[in-house]
């Protein structure tokens, strides 16, 4: 099978020839539909993940057709269009029996623990617990685009934080996890403000429906979001994994609010100083999130297909195999706006 394989951190990803892997016991192999590149592949990229060892495929939102079974396997067969988590839970183990999979202590996450989707093929363990039938009304790269930024942004605004409707949501961060976290906050019913650095997102996410934008860098965002939502949001999300985010969402709080942290921190930003004064004094919920469980998966899927929500904007670029370099390295700098869904493996 082709692959994009990293061998250096920072360097181009090597079109490859690699052995087609096999299904263990349990587990299935997909032909790769599509895959998303995310801001997440990029920290793998340079170095900031230990779990990465090198030579190693990237890639971890994906979704796919089953080309072979392995022993054991109910659920699945030959042709069957199917979505997973990043999380690939071992589905046996109390946490899962809880239905926790994403704190699972068995855990593989493609991409990072084990070769990921920038490849024409990929095996999946634990597939009766880990995979979800894809709906033919859900085009591959959409749901390509759902596997991490989207279905993550869904638990945290459902699963972790609890957004309710007429709520005000302030989404820190206007990549793929703030747009997400956009769409699917306007179709729960809350008023959404968007804050970032760059004007190009703040437009997209006032095209997308943003009751309103903040520009970071010419303004303190906190105190702007407090004078838009008359006192300050409801719920907060960090979509980046920074400091100044995470400071400025919880400073953007009104008393009894809720944050829930998103972005992934790397680097310098492992550790934080925070107004721990703001969360004591205005009695503030700080919730972690990451990734969602797999059973969680139809009641987005259900949303979409009812048409209650349009992620269609989300994916705006539909790339080949050999872009993945390209699309990883503009995360150096601030992302264009949307999603890159690698479409075209033979290249």
């Amino acid at each position: 099978m082709k692959a994009a394989q990293l061998t250096g951190w920072r360097n181009p990803l090597e079109i490859v020839d690699l052995p087609d892997p096999r299904p263990g016991k349990g587990g299935v192999v997909l032909r790769v539909l599509a895959c998303g590149v995310c801001r997440s592949d990029w920290h793998a990229w340079v170095g900031a993940d230990p779990d990465v060892i090198l030579p190693h495929v990237p890639g971890h939102e994906f979704c796919g057709e089953v080309v072979a079974v392995g022993p054991g396997v109910t659920r699945w067969t030959p042709g069957d269009r199917v979505i997973a988590p990043f999380i690939l839970a071992c589905g046996g183990c109390p946490d899962c029996a809880a239905g926790n999979q994403t704190i699972c202590a068995h855990q593989q996450v493609p991409g990072f623990t084990i070769p990921g989707a920038f490849a024409e093929l990929i095996a999946v363990p634990h597939a009766d617990h880990n995979l979800t039938a894809l709906p033919e009304a859900i085009a591959p790269a959409l749901a390509a685009g759902l596997g991490c930024r989207v279905t993550t942004a869904w638990h945290a605004l459902t699963g972790r934080a609890a957004l309710r409707a007429g709520e005000w949501l302030a989404v820190f961060g206007g990549g793929g996890v703030g747009t997400a976290a956009l769409l699917l906050g306007r179709a729960l019913g809350a008023r959404v403000v968007v804050v970032d650095v760059v004007p190009a997102k703040l437009d997209y996410a006032r095209s997308l429906g943003a009751d309103a934008v903040v520009n970071a860098a010419d303004t303190d965002a906190a105190e702007a979001v407090r004078e838009i939502t008359g006192g300050g949001a409801d719920l907060a999300v960090e979509a980046l994994g920074i400091e100044t985010n995470v400071v400025g969402a919880l400073n953007s709080l009104r008393k009894l609010g809720r944050m829930v942290m998103v972005g992934m921190p790397a680097g310098d930003h492992v550790s934080m100083r925070l107004p721990m004064d703001a969360v004591y004094s205005g009695q503030l919920a700080f919730f972690g999130t990451r990734g969602m469980p797999a059973w969680r998966y139809p009641s987005l899927l259900s949303l979409i297909e009812g048409g209650l929500v349009d992620l269609s904007p989300l994916v705006t670029r539909q790339i080949r195999l050999s872009d993945a370099t390209r699309e990883l390295a503009a995360f150096d700098a601030p992302a264009p706006p949307g999603v890159a869904v690698i479409t075209d493996f033979t290249t």
